[in-house]
């Protein structure tokens, strides 16, 4: 069976997976005839009494983390007075208690703001004010970070908290509603659901939001491609006989975290292991400890797993997928982790923020035969390549990447202008550049936007700019990429200053400005003024060139 004949089986009309043309917008779009019509649907469609959740030593059932998302929920509502459409933040760890936190905002008609928690104070004040937050779900480490600025104190609820009673603590609120129920509110499929902050390559980050309909077609497109691979495999689809585990050491406020693992496990009953920190080491012993079956990560971490995996000491034997995303795989890594894990097959895919995570997707034989390849497109998406002029390019056509169709963001947070901007005709600007082959697969070939993606990463460079500009010594600056063979690009900058500064220095200065994973690792200084080209902006493209060639031969 090909591949159009198997989708057009999975698809039909009367089958789970039925497709249909939806009012998205004001655009036809074909979406999910049966999918839940909110996130509250979904996790109340699928209670069971299974494992859902295990960190370190805890362990919940989907019951038990609706039981406390319910309780947290009734404490919204009646203590701080959350009502529909409210932007609800939480930045913390991977802890149960972002799952709980939520399922509740999402379920209770609220909008949950899921923030980087890897973002220093004043990012993390600033996606509070953006977002017009009424309230700030936070660990200790964010609210100890936020007390020692003079920035003015946000209403916040501290999670695993060791505080001397200043702020509200999760565990009282949890208390004082146990046994509650959900409260009840009407959530329409279109309603606003999500807020995911991402950085453009200029200036701060945006806020991306999204749809009850827009994540949910996400996830069944997922599905629905699954379904289709295994048709053209000769595989029949049926339950699998365990329950599926899947290591879940991605942060949950990428789309790679919160979409493809965390959303994901509701409707396959997949059981999440949860870690504070990435350690490949301790990967491994949990994943040969928990039977996981599912591993998901950007190409550095699932190229530190191979890594472990090849030098032996753990039985890792029950993953079947070893999946990625957010940034590129080399063919190599592709390669070696069909050598390296028993049972795995390789798969990625391609999608951003905006695309609630999906667009392209690849696996097994077809990855393997193609491992330049993101894969053929989602079911719910459009894809084509465009030139300047906006024209669709033929097949093998290098152009700018367009998307479109039901899992599109609404757009971005009260900045009309720059939604306006990332469109053209209906269609997406994903900045990125490539071509579609005969087939239809999607190949990457760079990135027309100014943006360093560091192990999943996005770094905008116009940020870390203008950090470097506010140096009072520091006249000009360009941030660009490089190569890195475990995160696949780091950060470097070329400055140009009235006089040396030392490094280390330059470094301390950036801390409490930017997270340190934006702080460029490379920094050389120019003698002379940045060369320019004829419209007078700063010539990157040969900086860039230049620092790589030098950063090489270093």
């Amino acid at each position: 069976m090909n591949r159009l004949e198997a989708f057009a089986m999975v698809s039909a009309p009367g089958q789970p997976l039925e497709m249909i043309e939806v009012d998205v917008y004001g655009r036809s779009c074909r979406d999910y005839k049966y999918a839940p019509q909110s996130l509250r649907d979904l996790y109340q469609q699928n209670l069971s009494d299974k494992t859902f959740v295990v960190f370190e030593q805890e362990r919940y059932s989907f019951l038990d983390i609706w039981a406390a998302a319910s309780a947290f929920g009734s404490g919204l509502v009646k203590d701080y007075n959350i009502q529909k459409g409210d932007r609800v933040a939480i930045c913390l760890r991977n802890y149960p208690e972002w799952i709980i936190a939520f399922e509740a905002i999402t379920s209770v008609g609220a909008i949950v703001v899921a923030m980087n928690s890897l973002w220093q104070a004043d990012e993390i004040y600033y996606g509070l004010q953006d977002s017009d937050c009424s309230l700030l779900i936070a660990d200790q480490e964010r609210c100890d970070l936020l007390s020692k600025t003079n920035l003015d104190p946000y209403p916040t609820l501290v999670v695993r908290g060791d505080n001397d009673g200043t702020l509200a603590r999760w565990e009282d609120l949890q208390q004082r509603h146990k046994n509650a129920s959900m409260p009840e509110v009407a959530v329409a499929v279109m309603d606003d659901v999500m807020i995911l902050y991402t950085s453009g390559s200029t200036g701060r980050p945006k806020g991306v939001v999204s749809s009850n309909r827009a994540v949910i077609s996400a996830l069944l497109s997922w599905e629905i491609a699954i379904y289709t691979w295994l048709l053209t495999k000769g595989i029949p689809i049926e339950p699998p006989a365990e329950q599926p585990a899947a290591l879940l050491a991605v942060p949950m406020f990428h789309v790679s975290g919160c979409h493809a693992v965390f959303l994901s496990a509701f409707r396959s009953q997949t059981k999440l292991v949860l870690t504070r920190k990435w350690d490949p080491t301790q990967a491994a012993a949990l994943i040969e400890q928990e039977h996981i079956t599912g591993f998901t990560a950007p190409a550095a971490m699932t190229a530190d797993l191979t890594h472990h995996a090849k030098k032996g000491g753990h039985n890792l034997s029950s993953l079947v997928m070893v999946g990625g995303g957010g940034a590129a795989r080399a063919p190599e890594q592709v390669r070696d982790i069909d050598v390296a894990f028993a049972n795995a097959m390789p798969n990625t895919g391609w999608g951003m923020t905006e695309t609630n995570a999906i667009g392209t997707a690849i696996a097994g034989e077809d990855y393997l035969e193609r491992p330049g390849s993101s894969g053929l497109p989602a079911a719910v998406l459009d894809i084509r390549i465009a030139n300047k002029e906006g024209h669709a390019l033929p097949a093998g056509t290098q152009g700018e990447i367009q998307i479109r169709g039901t899992s599109m963001f609404r757009g971005y947070w009260n900045n009309p202008e720059a939604t306006a901007a990332a469109h053209v005709d209906g269609w997406f600007k994903t900045g990125d550049l490539g071509y579609l082959d005969e087939e239809g697969y999607l190949f990457i070939v760079d990135r027309i936007k100014d943006m360093v993606i560091r192990g999943g990463e996005n770094i905008g460079c116009g940020e870390v700019e203008a950090a470097l500009l506010d140096h009072p010594q520091i006249r000009e600056a360009a941030v660009y990429s490089v190569p890195d063979e475990r995160l696949g690009e780091e950060v470097a900058a070329t400055i140009f200053c009235d006089s040396q500064i030392n490094e280390a220095e330059l470094r301390e200065f950036l801390a409490p400005r930017l997270a340190k994973f934006k702080i460029p690792r490379y920094i050389r200084q120019s003698n002379d003024s940045l060369p320019r080209i004829a419209s007078g902006k700063i010539f990157k493209l040969q900086i860039r060139q230049d620092a790589r060639t030098a950063i090489l031969k270093e």
